[in-house]
């Protein structure tokens, strides 16, 4: 059985696909990642079919990432998913709402999370949202990407242990 995540921002740019790769990361890093499988979607079609922002490129290769990152493309987030995604994360409040409204069934809906929610600061309320960088320099990328790791060995922990539940 593969465990299934999809990251989910605005629109598939910025956040998401720099979250989706943190994860791959750290999923095989943890011995997981022939286990759990990431990817990442928009909640709008403004950016769809076109490649990540390079200024998250240029982020992630700042924190020492070197992954090919060029073959990205925005995509939106089909509600038709949730049959077959195990997690799916929010990066905002915004992203939660909508997923939640696609969700439909309660079943759905208990899969949705807040990224931030698994750090281990016990956030609640506004700080659980990733502003979005896109509007900003390279220090916003620099704070959305340690918003994203600040969270992601507690994703990685909450996989695990649904794993071998």
């Amino acid at each position: 059985m593969t465990y299934r995540i999809t990251v989910v921002c605005t629109g598939n740019i910025c956040r998401s696909p720099m979250a989706e790769w943190v994860l791959r990361e750290r999923f095989e890093a943890a011995g997981l990642g022939d286990r759990v499988a990431v990817d990442s979607a928009g909640t709008t079609a403004w950016e769809e079919g076109n490649p990540v922002d390079p200024r998250t490129i240029a982020a992630m290769h700042r924190h020492g990432h070197t992954g090919d990152y060029a073959q990205h493309r925005a995509r939106v987030f089909d509600k038709r998913w949730f049959a077959d995604r195990d997690l799916v994360l929010a990066a905002d409040h915004g992203h939660y709402t909508v997923l939640r409204r696609l969700a439909g069934v309660p079943e759905a809906k208990d899969r949705i999370r807040m990224i931030r929610s698994f750090d281990p600061a016990g956030l609640k309320g506004d700080a659980l949202a990733i502003d979005d960088p896109w509007y900003g320099d390279d220090s916003d990328f620099d704070r959305t990407y340690a918003e994203i790791t600040g969270a992601a060995d507690g994703i990685v922990d909450h996989v695990r242990g649904q794993l071998e539940a």
